[in-house]
Parts: C-alpha cells; sequence; structure tokens
C-alpha cells in the first residue's frame, strides 16, 4: 500500500477510510490507521508539512501517532516530535556515489573523508543493524560495507560509462567526477516529432493531448477540467476570505536553503535572514517600514518575523520564503518564519499534493494591536 507523502496526516486521522480516490494506491483499503512512522532524511512531518500547528497537535497525540522514529543528521523541527532519534552520519563520513540526476550524464563519488562523528552512523550502517536485529542482516548488506557497495555500483554503471576507472583509480585521481561526453542536446519527444507512428506516445490516443478523456471521464470538471484553464484558488483574492485576510503568500524557494535543508547553519541565517517581502504600497496602510517585526497570520496561525519592503514584489501579495525552520514561542507564535505555519492541509483533487500557494494572510506590524 502506498500513499502520498502530503497525505500522512489523513492516514493517521482516517486511515481505514482512505479510499483510491484520496491517493491510496495498491489496495482497495488500509487494515489500520497509520500508527508508526519511520522517517529517514525527512523534515516533512512537521517543518515541510502544510498546517504545522495541525500537524504538530496531531503527533503530540499518543493515541494517533504511538512511535515515531526520526534518521537525521540534525535535530529538526519534526526530529523534535521523535520517540527515537537515529542520528546520522554526513556524506563526508561514509562513502557514496550518485549519477547527475537530470542535468548530465555524469558520476559523482564522494568518498569517505573521516570517520563518523560521535554516535552517528550511515544510513547504510543504521538499517543494516536494524536487519541484523530482525535475522536478516545477511541478506541486507549481502557482505558489501558501504565501499564495497560504492564499487559494486559503479560496476553496473559500466554499461553507460563503457571507459569508467576502477574504485581505487578514481579514488587515486582526485576528479571526483566521471563525466560523458554529451555530444546532441536532449530534444523532447524527438522520436514522436520524427515517427509519429513508430513511436506512439503513452496516452489513450497515443498522441499529445490538450482534452484529456481520461480526466473527462472523472466527471469533475470543477476541479479537474479536460483542458488546461484557470480555476480559482480555494483561498483567494477574490473570495469572500479576502476581506479578513487581504493578501495573497506565497512561499519562493531560498537562495540560501534546498527546501528546509541549510535552514538551520548561523552563517547562513546571518547572511540571509528570513524575511517577509512586502510592497510599500500595502506597507504604507498599515504603517509598516522596511525592516520593522511583523505579524503574518490567518485562521491557522501565525508568525512574527522582520519586514523587508519592496517594490519588487506588487501589490496585494506578499512573499515568506519556504523552508525556514518552525519556531514557536511560549504562545504557539511562530519566531522563525516557516511558511507552512500559514498553509492549508486541504490536497489538490487529482495529484493529494500540497496546495501551498492557496494562502491568504494578513499582516500587521507587530505590537500594532
Amino acid at each position: 500500500a502506498k500513499i502520498p507523502v502530503a497525505a500522512w496526516t489523513e492516514a493517521v486521522l482516517r486511515g481505514r477510510e482512505l479510499t483510491p480516490q484520496d491517493g491510496l494506491l495498491g489496495v482497495e483499503r488500509l487494515e489500520s490507521d497509520v500508527k508508526l512512522i519511520y522517517a529517514v532524511a525527512s523534515n516533512c512531518l512537521v517543518n515541510q508539512h502544510m498546517n504545522v500547528n495541525r500537524s504538530a497537535r496531531i503527533l503530540r497525540d499518543e493515541s494517533l501517532v504511538e512511535c515515531l522514529i526520526v534518521q537525521d543528521q540534525f535535530l529538526t523541527p519534526t526530529a523534535r516530535y521523535a520517540d527515537l532519534v537515529l542520528p546520522a552520519c554526513t556524506a563526508f563520513e561514509t562513502w557514496g556515489i550518485q549519477d547527475g540526476w537530470k542535468y548530465s550524464d555524469e558520476l559523482i563519488l564522494s568518498p569517505k573523508l573521516v570517520e563518523p562523528l560521535g554516535e552517528s552512523q550511515s544510513d547504510f550502517r543504521i538499517c543494516a543493524g536494524i536487519a541484523e536485529r530482525l535475522g536478516i542482516g545477511a541478506e541486507f548488506t549481502e557482505g558489501r560495507d558501504e565501499r564495497e557497495w560504492v564499487d559494486a555500483i559503479l560496476t553496473l554503471y559500466r554499461d553507460r560509462f563503457p571507459d569508467l576507472p576502477d574504485l581505487d583509480e578514481f579514488v587515486r585521481s582526485g576528479v571526483g567526477v566521471h563525466q560523458k561526453r554529451v555530444e546532441d542536446p536532449v530534444v523532447a519527444l524527438a522520436d514522436f516529432r520524427r515517427d509519429p507512428e513508430a513511436h506512439p506516445l503513452d496516452t489513450p490516443s497515443v498522441k499529445i493531448e490538450i482534452f484529456s478523456l481520461a480526466l473527462h471521464r472523472l466527471n469533475r470538471p470543477d476541479e479537474i477540467p479536460a483542458v488546461p484553464k484557470y480555476i480559482e484558488e480555494w483561498e483567494s483574492p477574490f473570495g469572500p476570505e479576502a476581506d479578513r485576510w487581504p493578501l495573497q503568500a506565497l512561499g519562493s524557494h531560498s537562495l540560501s536553503r534546498v527546501h528546509s535543508t541549510h535552514a538551520n547553519p548561523p552563517w547562513l541565517r546571518a547572511a540571509f535572514p528570513q524575511r517577509v517581502f512586502l510592497n510599500p504600497v500595502d506597507a504604507a496602510a498599515r504603517g509598516i517600514e522596511d525592516g520593522d517585526e511583523v505579524r503574518v497570520f490567518n485562521q491557522r496561525g501565525a508568525m512574527v518575523i522582520p519586514c523587508r519592503v519592496t517594490n519588487r514584489i506588487r501589490p496585494g501579495v506578499v512573499d515568506i520564503p519556504q523552508g525556514a525552520w518552525w519556531d514557536p514561542d511560549e504562545h504557539g507564535v511562530d519566531r522563525g518564519g516557516a511558511t507552512n505555519v500559514l498553509t492549508s492541509q486541504r490536497l489538490t483533487p487529482y495529484a493529494h499534493g500540497p496546495a501551498a500557494h492557496t494562502i491568504m494572510v494578513q499582516v500587521e506590524r507587530e505590537g500594532a494591536s
């Protein structure tokens, strides 16, 4: 059974009620609500999940999630709710290999540089230890340690990289990356465009579709139209909610973070402080000046962070770069600037993902009321 990551709270609250219409895959029904969560290298249960305050309330209730295990390098907002924290070491303390993902045809070697610090272990070593306790240690490791697995993976890549050196030579070279020269750029759907009959697409019509018969058959045109079109957000500047929450909040990607990764280094926080960006028209109407501490809030939560007044954002819109770590004070007001304090847990109708840009808020100068 599989569920969308963004539906974890629903699987905890009403797992046995979920159906394929809720994004459940592989089975028609779950046999129980989710009671145990093992989160590896993920801050998505709290910080990177919509409606942080609701998520935190769910994790506080031990009648819901009875056991939370977090395996991570840092004590993230998610890890603070864990019953058991397994400290994972960094990439500098173990062996690794990765390809260039979608950007290039290359292999990147990450050799082990130092021994793991403190009680931390590699993700592989942690899982190998658990497998050993379960009596399947040999089946999991196949007799290899991290370095030997990197060597084995390099062997698998030699069909794609015929001139790939062996691991010892790769390490001695000190280059750290092996690239395959790209002779021709990738062109989307090139085979289909050249010969559509010989290279049909994986669509019902085997062609590029503007109108989708599959979406039409869902018979949900208000939320899932069969043709691309504008649909007003659930919370919108054009809806009645704008009377109380008149500003639409966006959560752009920050220059200093990868989602919530790198939100904790002090130097990055000093260089790129978390701020809300506000147009001078909206700032003047609220008596806000550049650098003021402001309260950004709606019906789901509130945060207090500095304000950057700038013409680089249009009136009626504010931007709170996503990924800052949630840091509630004694009153539950976030002082870290976590955008998801304000987002709704409502899922998108087709992919069952987060509708994170559907946010209406109000902004006030802190202490003004």
